[in-house]
């Protein structure tokens, strides 16, 4: 199987990943930029498995074109830029990287609290214009401060943690009751951080709850003269009405991360309204680029995909009954995914009895939808034993793996 597994790289993936796919034993071909809906349509199907960043769009008519491919790994955090629903219904399992870049991202948040906190923003800009401004009019020192957290996941407490380190107060919102780490404090709503924090950074999933989130209203809400911060998602912030509060001096600054839309490529022209102003930082979507960051997530998705199509391995998936089972010692594996409904095991294994499959282990996890099945056999898989699998009305997919 492994010289048989053809695996597609995209968007400059580091290349710790095709390094680590070659040593493992799968075809690996890499390119540079993203691939356009119709170029996915017309080649993944050359591929088992797809690697991706955050420009490639994975659509519906992607997963109902292509069969072949069995998996997906978002060289990321976030899995926005893939229809989730649509590949769990075509039994595509996908992968992305959840903790890799957090320390990447959380330093730079903690960076522009400071920046926006002493002004080296404006005071940067002012010298390359040969201005010397030695002036500490409006500039503190983050001692003391509140910082204020929408959204205390994985980046969000590891930002909590180095603000603490530099005497800041933390307090955080998040639907989902999380644990607070050092002396970090949560709040019951969003607007009684915003009215109580110094810096506001979010720090959220690109969802439908989320999209405007911070608005009009919010922005009103927060202490005059704070700074917003958004490393999260574009579309989170409205622009205008930010705009509007930094004209107006309800803000004291901003630093933006993300935006609601980005260039495909490097180099390509962007404009934003708000690059007129020296009290906004500007950056395009690097929170998470450093080379540790890129080395890491490489590692990480690289050897999840690999346990995937090795073992068939779902832990980590984001869109799977997660089930692992382990290295297949002797004989071989067979992976099925299926509707959960009644029934389904002893079809199968009435095909594999039929077969003359004598069944080493057989492991089955399921949700509301799914099941997802793992059958080690003693004996070599056929193909026709495949396809009859997967030819039953309640199969999505159904392989090898090993």
């Amino acid at each position: 199987m492994a010289a048989t597994t053809r695996i597609l790289l995209l968007e400059n993936i580091h290349p710790i990943a095709r390094d680590l796919l070659l040593k493992e034993g799968f075809e690996v071909e890499s390119a540079k930029n993203a691939w356009t809906e119709q170029e996915l349509i017309s080649r993944l199907d050359e591929f088992d498995v797809l690697g991706i960043r955050s420009k490639t769009y994975l659509t519906e008519a992607v997963f109902r074109a292509v069969k072949r491919t069995a998996a997906v790994g978002c060289f990321c955090v976030g899995t926005n830029q893939v229809d989730l629903s649509s590949a769990r219904r075509h039994g595509v399992a996908i992968f992305n990287a959840p903790f890799s870049n957090t320390r990447s991202v959380a330093e730079m948040v903690v960076a522009e609290v400071v920046i926006l906190s002493r002004k080296l923003g404006t005071r940067n800009i002012e010298m390359h214009h040969g201005i010397w401004n030695k002036s500490s009019d409006g500039c503190f020192e983050v001692r003391g401060k509140t910082l204020g957290i929408v959204g205390y996941g994985n980046i969000g407490s590891q930002v909590s943690m180095l603000a603490e380190g530099f005497g800041m107060r933390v307090v955080f919102y998040d639907i989902i009751s999380k644990l607070p780490l050092g002396n970090a404090k949560p709040l019951s709503s969003l607007e009684e951080l915003l009215s109580q924090s110094d810096f506001v950074t979010i720090h959220v999933p690109a969802t439908k709850s989320t999209r405007g989130m911070i608005g009009p209203d919010e922005i009103a809400a927060m202490r005059p003269k704070s700074a917003l911060i958004n490393a999260s998602r574009g579309d989170v912030v409205d622009l205008g009405a930010l705009e509007h509060a930094l004209r107006e001096k309800k803000l004291s600054g901003a630093a933006l991360d993300v935006f609601p839309e980005e260039p495909e490529a490097n180099k390509a022209d962007f404009v934003t309204t708000l690059a007129k102003m020296d009290n906004v930082i500007l950056s395009p979507h690097i929170g998470g680029a450093t080379e540790e960051a890129q080395v890491n997530i490489g590692r990480e998705v690289a050897s999840t995909l690999s346990r995937f199509m090795h073992t068939g391995s779902t832990l980590r998936s984001v869109n799977m009954p997660e089930l692992d089972q382990g290295q297949v010692h002797t004989g071989s594996r067979l992976v099925n995914i299926h509707k959960n409904v009644p029934g389904v095991l002893k079809d199968i294994n009435r095909i594999l009895s039929e077969y003359g499959a004598n069944i080493q282990s057989q492991s089955l996890k399921t949700d509301s939808e799914l099941g997802f099945l793992v059958v080690d056999l003693d004996q070599p898989i056929t193909d026709d034993l495949v396809r009859s699998i997967d030819g039953l009305k309640t199969s999505v997919r159904t392989r090898r793996a090993g």
